[in-house]
Protein backbone atom coordinates (compact mmCIF):
# COMPACT_ATOMS: atom_id res chain seq x y z
CA UNK A 1 0.00 0.00 0.00
CA UNK A 2 1.31 3.50 -0.59
CA UNK A 3 1.25 6.57 1.65
CA UNK A 4 -1.11 8.38 -0.56
CA UNK A 5 -3.56 5.62 -1.07
CA UNK A 6 -4.96 6.49 2.52
CA UNK A 7 -6.30 9.90 1.49
CA UNK A 8 -7.80 8.11 -1.66
CA UNK A 9 -9.48 6.08 0.68
CA UNK A 10 -11.09 9.23 2.71
CA UNK A 11 -12.28 10.78 -0.76
CA UNK A 12 -14.02 7.40 -1.86
CA UNK A 13 -15.61 7.12 1.44
CA UNK A 14 -17.13 11.03 0.92
CA UNK A 15 -18.31 10.18 -2.19
CA UNK A 16 -15.80 13.17 -3.60
CA UNK A 17 -14.59 13.70 -6.86
CA UNK A 18 -11.16 15.24 -6.81
CA UNK A 19 -7.99 15.05 -4.54
CA UNK A 20 -5.81 18.49 -3.88
CA UNK A 21 -2.70 18.36 -2.76
CA UNK A 22 -0.21 20.97 -2.81
CA UNK A 23 2.63 22.06 -0.70
CA UNK A 24 2.04 24.47 2.15
CA UNK A 25 -1.29 23.47 2.16
CA UNK A 26 -3.78 20.74 3.97
CA UNK A 27 -4.82 18.58 1.85
CA UNK A 28 -8.49 19.46 -0.04
CA UNK A 29 -10.94 17.26 -1.63
CA UNK A 30 -13.95 17.95 -3.84
CA UNK A 31 -17.65 16.73 -2.93
CA UNK A 32 -20.85 17.21 -5.35
CA UNK A 33 -18.59 20.60 -6.72
CA UNK A 34 -17.38 21.83 -3.09
CA UNK A 35 -13.74 21.76 -1.89
CA UNK A 36 -12.74 21.36 1.62
CA UNK A 37 -10.12 20.38 3.75
CA UNK A 38 -9.98 16.58 5.08
CA UNK A 39 -7.06 17.75 7.92
CA UNK A 40 -6.01 20.94 9.57
CA UNK A 41 -2.06 20.39 9.18
CA UNK A 42 -0.15 21.66 5.71
CA UNK A 43 1.80 19.53 3.47
CA UNK A 44 5.37 19.69 3.92
CA UNK A 45 7.95 19.46 0.52
CA UNK A 46 9.14 15.90 2.21
CA UNK A 47 5.58 14.61 2.57
CA UNK A 48 4.99 15.88 -0.78
CA UNK A 49 8.04 13.95 -2.55
CA UNK A 50 6.84 10.81 -0.24
CA UNK A 51 3.42 11.10 -1.52
CA UNK A 52 3.87 11.77 -5.51
CA UNK A 53 7.24 9.86 -6.14
CA UNK A 54 6.08 6.48 -4.49
CA UNK A 55 3.21 6.02 -7.20
CA UNK A 56 4.38 7.23 -10.67
CA UNK A 57 7.83 5.52 -10.77
CA UNK A 58 11.26 6.77 -11.26
CA UNK A 59 11.30 7.80 -14.86
CA UNK A 60 7.92 9.48 -14.86
CA UNK A 61 9.41 11.70 -11.27
CA UNK A 62 12.03 12.75 -13.81
CA UNK A 63 10.39 13.86 -16.30
CA UNK A 64 7.97 15.84 -13.74
CA UNK A 65 11.28 17.08 -12.03
CA UNK A 66 12.58 18.35 -15.11
CA UNK A 67 9.13 19.87 -17.39
CA UNK A 68 6.93 20.80 -13.85
CA UNK A 69 4.05 18.88 -15.47
CA UNK A 70 3.34 15.44 -15.80
CA UNK A 71 -0.12 13.13 -16.45
CA UNK A 72 -0.56 9.90 -15.86
CA UNK A 73 -2.88 7.08 -14.57
CA UNK A 74 -2.90 5.31 -11.44
CA UNK A 75 -4.91 2.57 -10.27
CA UNK A 76 -4.89 1.68 -6.70
CA UNK A 77 -7.11 -1.31 -6.80
CA UNK A 78 -9.38 -2.98 -9.23
CA UNK A 79 -12.47 -0.77 -8.59
CA UNK A 80 -10.02 2.42 -8.04
CA UNK A 81 -8.19 4.23 -10.85
CA UNK A 82 -7.52 7.98 -10.47
CA UNK A 83 -6.44 10.69 -13.15
CA UNK A 84 -3.16 12.22 -11.79
CA UNK A 85 -1.91 15.71 -12.84
CA UNK A 86 1.42 16.75 -11.01
CA UNK A 87 2.53 20.52 -11.67
CA UNK A 88 4.72 22.86 -9.87
CA UNK A 89 4.01 26.28 -8.69
CA UNK A 90 4.52 29.39 -6.70
CA UNK A 91 4.83 27.32 -3.20
CA UNK A 92 6.45 24.48 -4.64
CA UNK A 93 4.70 20.76 -5.54
CA UNK A 94 1.21 20.09 -6.66
CA UNK A 95 -0.72 17.63 -7.92
CA UNK A 96 -5.10 17.26 -8.29
CA UNK A 97 -6.19 13.59 -8.96
CA UNK A 98 -9.77 12.60 -10.80
CA UNK A 99 -11.07 9.47 -9.51
CA UNK A 100 -12.22 7.63 -12.51
CA UNK A 101 -15.16 4.80 -12.13
CA UNK A 102 -13.74 1.42 -13.11
CA UNK A 103 -17.74 0.33 -14.59
CA UNK A 104 -18.52 2.28 -17.56
CA UNK A 105 -22.10 3.80 -16.84
CA UNK A 106 -24.93 3.45 -19.77
CA UNK A 107 -25.99 6.56 -21.50
CA UNK A 108 -29.34 5.97 -19.55
CA UNK A 109 -27.81 6.02 -16.23
CA UNK A 110 -25.76 8.69 -16.93
CA UNK A 111 -29.76 10.67 -17.60
CA UNK A 112 -27.65 11.89 -21.28
CA UNK A 113 -30.77 11.89 -23.68
CA UNK A 114 -30.56 8.54 -25.59
CA UNK A 115 -30.53 9.96 -28.99
CA UNK A 116 -27.10 10.47 -29.12
CA UNK A 117 -27.09 6.66 -29.45
CA UNK A 118 -27.02 7.83 -33.14
CA UNK A 119 -24.03 9.39 -33.19
CA UNK A 120 -22.69 5.32 -32.62
CA UNK A 121 -24.42 4.26 -36.19
CA UNK A 122 -22.26 7.07 -37.69
CA UNK A 123 -19.54 5.66 -40.44
CA UNK A 124 -17.81 8.61 -40.93
CA UNK A 125 -17.64 12.36 -39.72
CA UNK A 126 -16.30 14.68 -37.02
CA UNK A 127 -18.34 14.53 -33.33
CA UNK A 128 -17.83 17.05 -30.75
CA UNK A 129 -18.06 16.33 -27.24
CA UNK A 130 -17.33 19.66 -25.34
CA UNK A 131 -18.04 21.24 -21.97
CA UNK A 132 -16.13 22.83 -19.61
CA UNK A 133 -13.19 20.64 -17.14
CA UNK A 134 -14.97 18.48 -14.92
CA UNK A 135 -18.25 18.52 -16.82
CA UNK A 136 -18.48 14.54 -17.64
CA UNK A 137 -17.53 14.32 -21.17
CA UNK A 138 -14.87 11.51 -20.67
CA UNK A 139 -17.75 10.08 -18.54
CA UNK A 140 -20.25 10.62 -21.91
CA UNK A 141 -17.51 9.40 -24.05
CA UNK A 142 -16.88 6.68 -22.20
CA UNK A 143 -20.66 5.77 -22.45
CA UNK A 144 -21.05 6.44 -26.30
CA UNK A 145 -18.10 3.95 -26.84
CA UNK A 146 -19.32 1.18 -24.38
CA UNK A 147 -22.58 1.22 -26.44
CA UNK A 148 -20.74 0.87 -29.85
CA UNK A 149 -18.69 -1.79 -28.69
CA UNK A 150 -21.78 -4.39 -27.43
CA UNK A 151 -23.71 -3.04 -30.52
CA UNK A 152 -20.84 -3.00 -33.50
CA UNK A 153 -18.48 -4.58 -34.80
CA UNK A 154 -15.65 -2.03 -35.13
CA UNK A 155 -11.94 -1.16 -34.73
CA UNK A 156 -11.87 1.74 -32.15
CA UNK A 157 -8.65 3.46 -31.62
CA UNK A 158 -8.22 5.73 -28.22
CA UNK A 159 -5.90 8.69 -27.74
CA UNK A 160 -5.66 9.69 -24.41
CA UNK A 161 -3.67 11.88 -21.62
CA UNK A 162 -3.54 9.39 -20.07
CA UNK A 163 -6.17 6.85 -20.39
CA UNK A 164 -9.07 7.01 -18.53
CA UNK A 165 -11.56 4.23 -18.73
CA UNK A 166 -10.32 1.20 -19.50
CA UNK A 167 -12.53 -1.03 -22.02
CA UNK A 168 -12.05 -4.71 -22.54
CA UNK A 169 -13.25 -5.71 -26.06
CA UNK A 170 -16.88 -6.42 -26.18
CA UNK A 171 -18.30 -6.87 -30.30
CA UNK A 172 -15.58 -4.61 -31.05
CA UNK A 173 -11.41 -4.27 -31.46
CA UNK A 174 -10.65 -1.56 -29.45
CA UNK A 175 -7.17 -0.16 -28.93
CA UNK A 176 -6.11 2.19 -26.64
CA UNK A 177 -2.95 5.08 -26.53
CA UNK A 178 -1.69 7.05 -24.07
CA UNK A 179 0.45 10.37 -24.70
CA UNK A 180 3.48 10.61 -24.57
CA UNK A 181 3.86 6.83 -23.29
CA UNK A 182 2.54 4.99 -26.31
CA UNK A 183 2.74 8.03 -28.80
CA UNK A 184 4.79 11.58 -28.53
CA UNK A 185 1.55 13.79 -29.00
CA UNK A 186 -2.34 13.41 -30.70
CA UNK A 187 -1.71 14.45 -34.05
CA UNK A 188 1.33 11.52 -34.86
CA UNK A 189 -1.24 9.24 -32.36
CA UNK A 190 -4.21 10.35 -35.24
CA UNK A 191 -1.94 10.05 -38.59
CA UNK A 192 -0.58 6.47 -37.14
CA UNK A 193 -4.49 5.29 -36.78
CA UNK A 194 -4.87 6.12 -40.04
CA UNK A 195 -2.66 3.53 -41.03
CA UNK A 196 -3.90 1.11 -38.17
CA UNK A 197 -7.42 0.19 -40.23
CA UNK A 198 -8.88 2.69 -37.55
CA UNK A 199 -13.08 3.03 -38.34
CA UNK A 200 -13.41 5.31 -34.86
CA UNK A 201 -10.73 7.71 -33.53
CA UNK A 202 -11.34 9.27 -30.03
CA UNK A 203 -9.46 11.73 -29.28
CA UNK A 204 -9.06 12.81 -25.90
CA UNK A 205 -8.04 16.35 -26.74
CA UNK A 206 -8.21 18.71 -29.55
CA UNK A 207 -6.46 21.63 -28.32
CA UNK A 208 -3.74 22.43 -31.76
CA UNK A 209 -3.98 23.24 -34.97
CA UNK A 210 -2.35 20.32 -36.31
CA UNK A 211 -4.72 18.08 -34.33
CA UNK A 212 -7.72 19.48 -35.29
CA UNK A 213 -6.78 19.65 -38.96
CA UNK A 214 -5.85 15.69 -39.16
CA UNK A 215 -9.11 15.25 -37.34
CA UNK A 216 -10.85 17.20 -40.07
CA UNK A 217 -8.69 15.38 -42.58
CA UNK A 218 -9.66 11.58 -41.16
CA UNK A 219 -13.18 12.68 -40.82
CA UNK A 220 -13.38 13.73 -44.39
CA UNK A 221 -11.57 10.07 -45.83
CA UNK A 222 -13.86 8.02 -43.84
CA UNK A 223 -13.09 7.69 -40.10
CA UNK A 224 -15.50 8.37 -37.47
CA UNK A 225 -13.64 11.27 -35.48
CA UNK A 226 -15.05 11.96 -31.92
CA UNK A 227 -13.15 14.57 -29.99
CA UNK A 228 -13.56 17.26 -27.22
CA UNK A 229 -12.85 20.58 -26.12
CA UNK A 230 -13.57 22.88 -23.46
CA UNK A 231 -16.41 24.98 -24.76
CA UNK A 232 -20.18 25.09 -23.37
CA UNK A 233 -22.09 25.24 -26.65
CA UNK A 234 -22.31 24.28 -30.07
CA UNK A 235 -21.88 27.52 -31.45
CA UNK A 236 -18.30 28.67 -29.27
CA UNK A 237 -17.42 24.97 -30.36
CA UNK A 238 -18.27 25.58 -34.16
CA UNK A 239 -16.23 29.34 -33.83
CA UNK A 240 -13.17 27.78 -31.41
CA UNK A 241 -12.70 25.02 -34.32
CA UNK A 242 -12.28 27.61 -36.82
CA UNK A 243 -10.36 30.51 -34.73
CA UNK A 244 -7.76 27.95 -34.43
CA UNK A 245 -6.65 28.61 -38.47
CA UNK A 246 -4.37 31.35 -39.46
CA UNK A 247 -7.59 33.83 -40.98
CA UNK A 248 -6.47 33.14 -45.19
CA UNK A 249 -7.16 29.49 -44.28
CA UNK A 250 -10.71 29.89 -42.31
CA UNK A 251 -12.68 29.65 -45.19
CA UNK A 252 -11.36 26.40 -46.32
CA UNK A 253 -11.83 24.62 -42.45
CA UNK A 254 -15.24 26.10 -43.06
CA UNK A 255 -15.86 24.22 -46.53
CA UNK A 256 -14.48 21.19 -44.44
CA UNK A 257 -15.93 21.58 -41.26
CA UNK A 258 -19.80 21.59 -42.83
CA UNK A 259 -18.76 18.48 -45.00
CA UNK A 260 -17.70 16.32 -41.90
CA UNK A 261 -19.63 17.64 -39.41
CA UNK A 262 -22.00 15.07 -37.84
CA UNK A 263 -22.88 16.77 -34.51
CA UNK A 264 -21.93 18.36 -31.28
CA UNK A 265 -22.91 17.22 -27.81
CA UNK A 266 -22.35 20.03 -25.01
CA UNK A 267 -22.45 18.93 -21.44
CA UNK A 268 -22.68 21.12 -18.09
CA UNK A 269 -23.13 19.68 -14.86
CA UNK A 270 -24.84 21.61 -12.24
CA UNK A 271 -25.56 21.07 -8.66
CA UNK A 272 -28.67 19.79 -7.53
CA UNK A 273 -31.33 20.95 -5.36
CA UNK A 274 -33.33 17.75 -4.45
CA UNK A 275 -30.68 15.65 -3.14
CA UNK A 276 -27.02 15.80 -2.96
CA UNK A 277 -25.23 15.21 -6.40
CA UNK A 278 -24.98 17.21 -9.68
CA UNK A 279 -26.94 16.68 -12.83
CA UNK A 280 -25.80 16.46 -16.37
CA UNK A 281 -27.85 18.99 -19.27
CA UNK A 282 -26.97 18.81 -22.86
CA UNK A 283 -27.75 20.50 -25.91
CA UNK A 284 -27.40 18.64 -28.93
CA UNK A 285 -26.63 19.53 -32.16
CA UNK A 286 -27.31 16.95 -35.32
CA UNK A 287 -25.44 18.53 -38.34
CA UNK A 288 -27.98 18.67 -41.27
CA UNK A 289 -27.74 21.19 -45.07
CA UNK A 290 -29.24 23.98 -42.54
CA UNK A 291 -26.01 23.45 -40.41
CA UNK A 292 -23.64 23.17 -43.27
CA UNK A 293 -24.47 26.09 -45.27
CA UNK A 294 -24.51 28.48 -41.67
CA UNK A 295 -20.79 26.75 -41.15
CA UNK A 296 -19.75 27.54 -44.68
CA UNK A 297 -21.19 31.26 -44.18
CA UNK A 298 -19.85 31.79 -41.10
CA UNK A 299 -23.25 32.50 -40.11
CA UNK A 300 -23.02 30.15 -36.77
CA UNK A 301 -25.26 32.81 -34.56
CA UNK A 302 -28.18 30.98 -36.72
CA UNK A 303 -27.45 27.98 -35.26
CA UNK A 304 -29.74 28.45 -32.05
CA UNK A 305 -32.66 28.72 -34.22
CA UNK A 306 -31.46 25.30 -36.09
CA UNK A 307 -31.64 23.78 -32.65
CA UNK A 308 -34.52 24.95 -31.57
CA UNK A 309 -35.99 23.90 -34.95
CA UNK A 310 -34.87 20.41 -34.89
CA UNK A 311 -36.19 19.41 -31.28
CA UNK A 312 -37.98 16.80 -33.64
CA UNK A 313 -34.54 15.29 -34.49
CA UNK A 314 -33.90 14.89 -30.92
CA UNK A 315 -31.76 18.51 -30.78
CA UNK A 316 -31.91 20.05 -27.51
CA UNK A 317 -30.92 23.92 -26.70
CA UNK A 318 -28.49 24.52 -23.12
CA UNK A 319 -30.92 26.88 -22.06
CA UNK A 320 -33.80 24.55 -22.22
CA UNK A 321 -32.32 21.92 -20.96
CA UNK A 322 -31.29 24.27 -17.66
CA UNK A 323 -34.91 25.14 -17.82
CA UNK A 324 -36.78 22.08 -17.22
CA UNK A 325 -34.71 20.82 -14.90
CA UNK A 326 -35.36 24.20 -13.16
CA UNK A 327 -39.40 23.70 -13.54
CA UNK A 328 -39.03 20.00 -12.15
CA UNK A 329 -37.15 21.30 -9.16
CA UNK A 330 -34.17 19.26 -9.71
CA UNK A 331 -31.70 22.54 -9.63
CA UNK A 332 -32.04 25.88 -7.99
CA UNK A 333 -32.55 29.31 -9.67
CA UNK A 334 -29.28 30.70 -8.68
CA UNK A 335 -27.55 27.43 -10.34
CA UNK A 336 -29.54 27.79 -13.36
CA UNK A 337 -28.85 31.09 -13.94
CA UNK A 338 -25.26 31.04 -13.29
CA UNK A 339 -24.87 27.85 -15.98
CA UNK A 340 -27.34 29.37 -18.82
CA UNK A 341 -26.47 31.20 -22.01
CA UNK A 342 -29.16 33.65 -22.18
CA UNK A 343 -29.33 35.02 -18.98
CA UNK A 344 -32.52 37.08 -18.91
CA UNK A 345 -34.44 34.19 -19.18
CA UNK A 346 -33.67 32.94 -15.64
CA UNK A 347 -33.22 36.57 -14.14
CA UNK A 348 -37.04 36.01 -12.73
CA UNK A 349 -36.20 32.52 -11.09
CA UNK A 350 -33.28 34.33 -8.73
CA UNK A 351 -33.97 34.37 -5.26
CA UNK A 352 -35.55 37.50 -3.86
Amino acid sequence: MHKIDAFFKTLIESGGSDLHISEGQPPKIRVHGDVGPIRDSVLTREEMEGLLREICGEKRWQRYIETGDLDFAYEMDETSRFRCNYMKHTHGLGAVFRLIPTRISSIEELGIPAVIKQFGHMRSGLVLVTGPTGSGKSTTLAALIDYINTSFSRHIVTIEEPIEFVHSNKMCIITQREVPEHTPTFARGLKAALREDADIVLLGEMRDLETISLALTAAETGQLVFGTLHTNNARKTIDRLIDVFPSDQQQQVRTMLAASLRGVVAQLLLKRADRPGRIAVNEILFANQATASIIREGQTQKLQDVIIGGRGEGMQFMDDSIMENLKAGRVSGTEAYMKAIEKDRFTQYLKQ
